[in-house]
């Protein structure tokens, strides 16, 4: 016959067990010699958050990336100096599409991926969790960029107030091993709109100080410490892209040549001169003639 002691225990074990199966998880460490690229996962229905390696990274280099020299310079030179050790800042690729801000951030991987640079991949939806992923890997030996790829929200998105917090907004400093990169179509990140300009008073001498609205739209990109533009490729620098894609995929001179009209045609069709519609073209062109 169990006593009154055991049976409370008992009890007590069924209802921790219960309490347990609610509680998230903490996050599990993965293994970080299978790869230098991870995402941020969420099973469905909710949960912790892991670390998924990515076996099979793009294989971009910086000297792939055409016509964005200074944006290309810049980054670069942001990312050695993390890499060493050194003072270095978050970073927001802000401008037009398709110019190579996501595969500038890849070919930083690739470039510095051997010197100790690893990559973390994270979805908008999840910004929530950065505080966890922060916490994840901080006192590893590597170097850790966060990156959140296409990145713009609406209003009373809650990723936007993690971002703001996980950039410079937390009581807690931000760990030295871990930046943010971060590309987008908008450079405040947020839409702007007309009646945002109703929120600009003006002083007697004639100031002009910007309303709560507007303060608030830009405050996020200001915790970014460097700023990169990208802007819509002129044809000749266009052109230029396709050449080198064709001839990376093994088309002659000649045929590079003849490909130049039908390029043009092709931009022309899609409403866009960027790096990666003159990749789909080189694709295109070179499956049926290379």
């Amino acid at each position: 016959m169990t006593t009154p002691l055991e049976q409370f225990l008992t009890r007590a074990e069924a209802l921790l067990a219960r309490v347990e199966a609610v509680l998230p998880a903490a996050p599990r460490e993965p293994d970080w010699r299978l790869a230098h690229a991870f995402r941020w996962r969420k099973r469905s229905g909710g949960g912790a958050g892991y670390l998924q390696a990515v076996s099979h990274l793009a294989p971009i280099a910086l000297d792939d990336l055409q016509h964005i020299g200074p944006q290309k310079e810049q980054i670069e030179q942001n990312t050695r100096q993390f890499v060493q050790g050194k003072p270095a800042n978050n970073v927001l690729l802000t401008g037009a599409r398709g110019t190579g801000k996501s595969s500038l951030i890849k070919a930083c991987l690739n470039q510095f991926g051997a010197q100790g640079l690893r990559l973390i991949e994270v979805d908008k939806a999840d910004l929530a969790d950065l505080p966890d992923i922060v916490d994840l890997v901080a006192g590893r030996p590597e170097r850790f960029v966060i990156f959140c790829d296409d990145l713009s929200f609406e209003e009373g998105e809650s990723g936007y107030k993690a971002l703001k917090v996980a950039l410079d907004g937390s009581i807690a400093a931000q760990s030295d091993n871990v930046l943010i990169y971060a590309t987008s179509n908008r450079r405040h990140l947020m839409p702007e709109r007309m009646s945002d300009n109703s929120s600009y008073r003006h002083d007697e001498d004639g100031d002009l100080h910007p309303g709560e609205t507007v303060e608030e739209k830009i405050s996020l990109s200001e915790r970014f410490g460097l700023w990169l533009s990208f802007y819509p490729f002129k044809q000749d620098d266009y052109l230029a892209i396709v050449a080198h894609w064709l001839a990376t995929l093994g088309c002659t001179p000649a045929q590079i040549e003849a490909a130049r009209a039908d390029a043009l045609r092709w931009a022309l069709q899609r409403g866009s001169r960027s790096g990666r519609v003159a990749w789909q073209f080189a694709k295109d062109y070179a499956g049926k003639h290379a």
